[in-house]
């Protein structure tokens, strides 16, 4: 029989935990997120140490409340699960992955199933299961091994032409020690940036941070955890002209402004007709002397 007194508490620690990292992951609770995450999680695992202690409390329970509970338990979790790989997941090991616990999963509940019904049948049956999901994992390795170099070419092609259409780069420190209150934390505090340049932030510090437009929590620009080394760059192009000010929502003391600038009008220095001969007095490039600021572009005009 079911032991309720472990299900109930088990049930509820679940739901709590699953309605955090729901709350966590999508951003809602954005203050909290670095934290809530991992301690919503451990509330959920532990949630689901009871309630299958619950389930499984003297044997495998055969009434309709336990496998009312099993079933909903695995179908919310299969649930979430399919929807997060198929709209928030960002790498390709991840289907890797699912695809090695289907094959430990499903050969274990079928010899369980039949280690309760059919015991004498589970020693062929096993080698049998166990030499299909052994194949399947070679034949998986194998054909991914013999594709890597293709991907590897791919990727290569891909960041050639990211890096072409990169504008030109303004970079930002996020400094050393900068997660002590009262500490130095983004150099420059205040950064001056010509609307169409690309912000570099270089994380020089131990501990993560994040780069957070803080007005909105993070709608116009969220970096999510930058750890330390790591890079985070935002193309200004679709920024408004004007302040924005942001902030690290892990130490929120941490704050710093953008000031987005009009892009200047082109400076233009025109190479004269006959230029390429050699006279006394003769000028080269008008004008011959100008004075510009950071972030001006100077075009030079050959007649």
């Amino acid at each position: 029989m079911s032991n309720w007194d472990l299900l109930m508490p088990g049930m509820g620690l679940t739901g709590v935990g699953l309605a955090g990292l729901i709350l966590s992951y999508a951003g809602i609770a954005h203050t909290f997120i670095d934290g809530m995450h991992a301690l919503t999680g451990l509330t959920m695992f532990i949630g689901l140490i009871f309630t299958a202690a619950g389930i499984l409390d003297g044997g495998i329970s055969t009434s309709k409340r336990a496998k009312i509970t099993t079933l909903v338990i695995v179908a919310i979790s299969l649930g979430f699960g399919l929807y997060a790989l198929a709209t928030m997941n960002t790498s390709d090991f991840t289907l890797t992955v699912v695809l090695i616990l289907l094959a430990v999963a499903l050969p274990a509940l079928i010899i369980g199933y039949l280690a309760m019904k059919k015991p004498g049948s589970i020693k062929p049956i096993g080698l049998v299961l166990g030499l299909a999901v052994a194949s399947a994992m070679v034949i998986w390795v194998t054909a991914g091994s013999m594709n890597a170099d293709d991907v590897e070419v791919v990727e290569e092609m891909i960041d050639e032409e990211a890096a072409e259409g990169v504008g030109p780069i303004f970079a930002i420190e996020i400094l050393k020690d900068s997660a002590q209150e009262g500490n130095p934390d983004y150099s420059p505090d205040v950064a001056a940036i010509t609307q169409g340049y690309t912000i570099e932030w270089t994380n020089e510090d131990a501990a993560p941070h994040t780069v957070t437009s803080s007005i909105d929590y993070g709608e116009t620009f969220d970096s999510s955890l930058i750890s330390a080394g790591e890079k985070f760059t935002l193309d200004t192009t679709n920024l408004e002209i004007g302040e924005h000010e942001y902030l690290c929502i892990v130490h929120p003391w941490m704050t710093a402004t953008l000031v987005i600038e009009s892009p200047k009008e082109a400076t233009k220095i025109i190479i004269p007709e006959g230029a390429a001969i050699p006279e006394d007095g003769k000028i080269f490039y008008n004008p011959e002397t100008i004075n510009i600021s950071t972030g001006t572009t100077v075009e030079w005009i050959n007649e």
